[in-house]
This record gives structure tokens, sequence and C-alpha cells, in this order.
């Protein structure tokens, strides 16, 4: 098992602070505070250097966090910045529009770095080999659960073709937009629910060289279809083994959800997918502070065949 963070090259993200459960982080030139129910530990940094520090602090609402849940919450502005910015992530040769939600999310899970760099390296070890190496076709990518996209634009400009799907339209328009702003174009959208998509594929006989899998704990579909990570997860597991072409072909699972360990999701990813492969590893993403503090937020599995 590893444990991965961002690279320190990454200049437009930092974790300056954590504890007494929230982060003070750093979006390019913009520093917020935010919650974060697993800083279990103390603040290195006084709340006055927090607060003298930050842009802005999310206030969540009644109920914040409970069952697994976010319920809405507001931003109090503590010094003047825009609703709405850019980062890069050099990488990947990405930008990324960021802005306030009411969940307390800005548009980007910063410590998912680590599985874009390896999509790319996926995607480009795909197009060393034949037919992708003589141009004659592009290693399909499937992006599920894909949010603002930055998964999805990781693949896209390695040179894969990409088919991004989300559940929600306003996160698929944000997406679409971040694809524009990185100068990239032909990512394939759909508004669908997740594990109808997968069934319905894996009818279709219908293969991808990679996928990519970052599912909630809860959510909904378009039309009102019930996400709930513990009762869905494996069924799409194998829904997904059946789509991921059986040669030269990658799957990354990333969750997030409180009580999943690496080691669940390795088994879930065994048990799904079978022996068949040429490697699979898991393990922790993680962000680090500037006192050092490790902000365990994410586990994954990352298959080869």
């Amino acid at each position: 098992m590893t444990i991965e963070y961002p690279s320190d090259l990454w200049k437009d993200y930092e974790l300056i602070d954590s504890g007494d459960f929230s982060k003070l982080e750093r979006f390019g030139p913009y520093t917020m505070i935010r919650p974060e129910p697993k800083a279990l530990w103390h603040k290195s940094l006084s709340d006055e250097e927090w607060h003298r520090s930050a842009n802005t602090e999310f206030k969540p609402g009644a109920g914040f966090g409970k069952a697994g849940k976010e319920d809405s919450g507001s931003w109090t502005m503590l010094r003047k910045m825009q609703e709405q910015w850019q980062i890069a992530y050099p990488a990947a040769d990405i930008k990324l529009r960021l802005g306030l939600t009411s969940f307390k999310h800005v548009g980007v899970f910063p410590e998912q770095a680590p599985n874009w760099d390896w999509i790319r390296r996926s995607v480009l070890e795909l197009r060393s080999v034949e037919p992708f190496r003589s141009g004659k076709s592009a290693p399909k990518v499937l992006n599920l659960f894909a949010y603002t996209g930055a998964a999805s634009l990781a693949a896209r400009a390695a040179g894969a073709e990409v088919t991004h799907l989300d559940s929600v339209r306003q996160v698929v328009t944000w997406a679409r937009g971040n694809m524009e702003l990185s100068s990239l174009d032909g990512i394939r959208w759909i508004i669908e629910d997740a594990l109808k998509f997968a069934r319905r594929e894996a009818r279709r006989g219908n293969l991808y060289q990679g996928l990519i899998l970052d599912p909630p704990a809860y959510g909904h579909g378009p039309d009102g279809e019930k996400w709930k990570l513990d009762e869905c997860l494996f069924e799409l597991l194998q829904s997904c083994a059946a789509i991921l072409a059986p040669k030269d072909s990658f799957m990354v699972l990333n969750l997030y959800s409180n009580g999943y360990s690496a080691v669940l999701a390795d088994t879930l990813v065994r048990c799904a997918f079978g022996t068949s492969f040429k490697s699979l590893e898991f393990g922790e993403l993680a962000l680090r502070d500037s006192f050092g503090k490790a902000l365990p937020l994410s586990v994954f599995s990352r298959l080869k065949r």
C-alpha cells in the first residue's frame, strides 16, 4: 500500500495548516478556511493567524456532515476576492475554473493530483502500442461521476478519446468550460446515471481502454435514480469489468466515504475484475500541510490489464 501526495512543484495549491476539524488552504491567489472532519488534531497556527491570512471562510448549516451527507452553508468574506478564478495544473497541461459553492467545494479536489498524473501516464503508455501508436485510433477513456473534469482533461490532454459522464447538468457545463479554458476539444459529454450507463454499455458490448470511477457516498441520477455507495458500488464495478478492454487497458477507482479503507478498495476490485491483470496497486491519497501533518482524504485502487 502506498500513500501519495500532490507534487510540491504544483504552485497553485497549498495546504497551509489543518486541525480542529478545519483546513486552511490556498488555491491560486486566494486562501480559505473550510471544514474538514478528518483533521482531528490541533491547529499549528492560531485562530488569529488563520483569519488574518484567509480571504473567506465556509460556515456550514445545521446538520452538516451527518450521515455522510453535506448540507449547504455559506461563505463569510474576510478579505476581497473574486467569486470565480482560475488555477493551472502544469503537470497535465490543464487549467481549471474555481468558484465558491454552497456545499463548501470550489470545483477541484487537489489530493486527486496523483490520480491525474497516473491517468496521464497510462494514456501515454497506451499510445505507444498498436493500434494507437500508428494513430489509427485513440484510447477510449470513460470517466464516471466526472464532476468538473480534471481527470477527463488529463486524459484528453494526453491524447485519449474521452467520454465524460455526470448526473448533474451544472457540473457538466462547468467541465465543458474547463475544457475550453485548457484549449482542448472533442470530449463527449453525457448527463446520465452512471450505473445505468455502465449496464447499457455492457449489453452493447462496448469496450474502453480506460475507466475512471470516483463515486460519491450518496447521490441522485438526472431522473431521480438513487445512488447509495454501499448498495451499488460492487454492481457498478462488475458492469465496468465487462466494458474494460481485456488487454492494454487501465482502471482507477477512488473512494471518499468515511470508513472505506484501501484494503477494501483492493478487495472490491479483485472480486469484480478477476485475476487477469498486469498490475494492481492500492493506497491512500493525502495532503500534507506546511507543518508536516498528513491529512488522508481518499483511498484508491489502480488496475492495468
